[in-house]
């Protein structure tokens, strides 16, 4: 009874963990991707039984659907959390399965570590400012490139494997042409079951012979609930009979822990960019 008593009062702890994260804006820090899953963990240990990896599979599955539907979630988000998600709890499960020997009660010395890790994002952050390169060699001269940036981007085909996988929101209709200071190009992105997609502006600020930089100045997309433009600057240089064309994209990343979001965000912003480069027939 005891047991029940512990798991009962651990669980209602993490609920709270949950709602007043929620409640204070602070469902995309560490404290529900880690925090979370390792007092969801902590509960199941104490309920009585033999199948705790299959409870906390169960838990956890349940409470990532549960919160893609309270936070208003799209499958993009529940795919990438997930693997850290799962990781956490089961982690969380073997070591304190492993510490119920004597001999092995130092098992218990990360689950601290754990849930201070889980504070991230509620007060400080690790490196929320990040860019990504994408340099690319095209087939054209140095004029046809800057003639391809001035028309602006257009509808483009995603060849990216991972952004079709994950079904990353990507641009429906983009407006907007021109590598003169003022300029502006509009992303429009497409709605979804909650709501418009809405949109993200770009303006040049600064250009000059075979480079262009553009801010953000205004950004309303879907794609604000996971990391926060910046600007962005285009360089290109003749490299033979070819053009060299370097894309840089600088924005503030989201989601907490850094240590697991910060790759994983790297790695589809560098995607996105090379399909920008795309979508203005830089290929």
């Amino acid at each position: 009874m005891a047991r029940w008593i512990l798991a009962g009062l651990v669980g209602l702890f993490g609920v709270t963990v949950f709602l007043l994260a929620v409640r204070d804006g602070r469902a995309d820090s560490a404290l529900l991707f880690v925090g979370l899953p390792v007092l969801l963990a902590v509960g199941l240990v104490l309920m009585p039984g033999r199948t705790t990896h299959g409870r906390v599979f169960s838990v956890t599955t349940v409470g990532l659907l549960l919160a893609a539907v309270v936070l208003h979630e799209g499958a993009i988000c529940v795919a990438l959390a997930a693997p850290l998600v799962y990781a956490v709890a089961h982690g969380a499960v073997a070591l304190l399965n492993w510490a119920e020997r004597p001999e092995k009660r130092y098992a218990l010395l990360p689950i601290p570590l754990l849930l201070v890790l889980a504070l991230e994002g509620t007060g400080a952050r690790l490196d929320p400012e990040q860019a990504v390169t994408v340099t690319r060699t095209v087939a054209l001269s140095a004029d046809e490139v800057a003639r391809r940036l001035t028309d602006g981007p257009g509808p483009a085909a995603v060849r990216s494997v991972p952004l079709r996988m994950l079904g990353v929101p990507l641009p429906e209709r983009i407006e907007g042409r021109g590598l003169s200071p003022g300029d502006r190009w509009m992303f429009h992105y497409p709605g979804s079951a909650h709501g418009s997609g809405g949109h993200t502006i770009t303006e040049v600020v600064e250009a000059a012979p075979g480079r262009v930089e553009f801010r953000v100045v205004e950004d309303s997309a879907i794609t604000a609930r996971w990391l926060v433009w910046r600007s962005a600057t285009v360089r290109w240089k003749a490299v033979g009979e070819r053009t060299e064309v370097r894309l840089s994209i600088v924005y503030t990343r989201r989601l907490d822990p850094s240590w697991y979001f910060g790759p994983v965000q790297q790695v589809l912003m560098r995607e996105g960019a090379g399909y920008l480069l795309d979508a203005m027939a830089l290929r």
